[in-house]
Formats: C-alpha cells, structure tokens, sequence
C-alpha cells in the first residue's frame, strides 16, 4: 500500500534484494488477446517484474479482457489506474482509449496526445516513454497485430540497450507490427510466441 512506498525499513525480501526493478513492456493488436493468454500462461505465478500490456481493444472491452486474461493465466491482470507505477508480480492493462505512457516520475498515466496517432492506446507511445523515463531492466516485446505501430517505440528501446523481441512470422495471427519492427531492426530477437515466456524467465532468472 502507499505506507509501504514511504517507509523504507522494513527489509526488502530476499530475492528482490539490490535488484532494479524489472518491467515488461507488451504490444499486441490484431490477433493479441490469444497471444497475450499463451505468452502469459507460460510465466509462474510468482513471476516478478512488472508487466504493462497495451493491446489496442476499445475501452468498453477493456475490462472484461483484463478479467479473462487474469482467470484465464492464473496471474492478477487488472486495468492500469492515472498516476499509479508499474508494480511488480501484477500485469497492468492499458483500459482507456487515451493513450498510457510512463512519466518522469515513475507513474503511469493517460493522456489524450497525441491527438492524431490512429491506434488507441498507441504501443509507440508506451514503448517510446519506458525508453526515455524507465530506471531499471525492462524487456520489449512486440506481438501479433496489423499495421506499425509498436516498431518505432521498440527501435528506441532497443537503442537505451534493452532487450526487445518480436513475434516471428510463423507463429503470428497477423504478421504486421513485428515485421514493421523488424524491417528496421528494432528487435535484438525474433522468437516464436511459445519461446517468448521462456525467454524472460531466462532474462529475469539472474
């Protein structure tokens, strides 16, 4: 709670001991919420870094995806709520038709800029705010869905030195966004969907 965000003696529990805090950035489109519900069930339950799913879904379906999503891969998804941070061991969901990005502080929050971009909420948006304001390890990835949004923002992760993989083409319902990323070799990986949850636990093992 928020008590436990200002009182700093009580000792940290073991494994997150001197570690940084750890994000997962996800973007899906088309064809994303089946992704998402397999990349998801292949992480335990006590998989701790933080994850933040935008997957472009009309905010009226928003919600209950969150709540298939959680029952349906056994961890808490849940929408992402103004002004809260990325918490670790919860998948937060993008739930407006207003864009999320990460701010300065650290804290999460909806905003309806920029006015013009055509996916709602845009992954570009998202990956392109951990990029500039993210302190600790965080790993990109990029899922299933038409169009390019997501590449450019996976690109700039790429560039601060994250890990960022995209969805290869066999294993997508729609081969748009990866390829976009791809393309412009914004993905330091490209993995089939089954060997992605495989691989941040690999990452965040150590």
């Amino acid at each position: 709670g928020q008590r436990g965000n200002r009182v700093r003696a009580e000792p940290a529990p073991q494994r997150t001991m001197g570690k940084r805090q750890s994000l997962v950035a996800i973007g899906s489109s088309a064809g994303g919420p089946a992704a998402l519900e397999s990349l998801l069930k292949g992480l335990p339950r006590d998989f701790s870094p933080a994850i933040v799913l935008v997957q472009h879904v009309d905010q009226v379906f928003a919600a209950g995806m969150a709540e298939w999503l959680s029952s349906a891969s056994g961890l808490p998804v849940r929408l992402a709520r103004e002004g809260e941070p990325p918490q670790s061991g919860v998948v937060l969901l993008a739930g407006t038709n207003h864009h999320i990005r990460l701010l300065k502080n650290g804290t999460l929050a909806y905003t309806a800029e920029p006015v013009n971009e055509i996916y709602r909420p845009s992954i570009d948006v998202f990956f392109e705010s951990v990029a500039s304001y993210w302190s600790g390890d965080a790993v990109g990835v990029l899922l299933t869905g038409m169009g390019r949004d997501g590449a450019q923002g996976l690109k700039m992760m790429r560039q601060q030195g994250y890990l960022t993989i995209a969805q290869d083409q066999q294993s997508c319902a729609v081969y748009g966004m990866p390829k976009a990323a791809a393309a412009i070799d914004a993905a330091v990986e490209i993995r089939p969907l089954d060997r992605i949850a495989p691989r941040l636990l690999e990452v965040f093992a150590r």
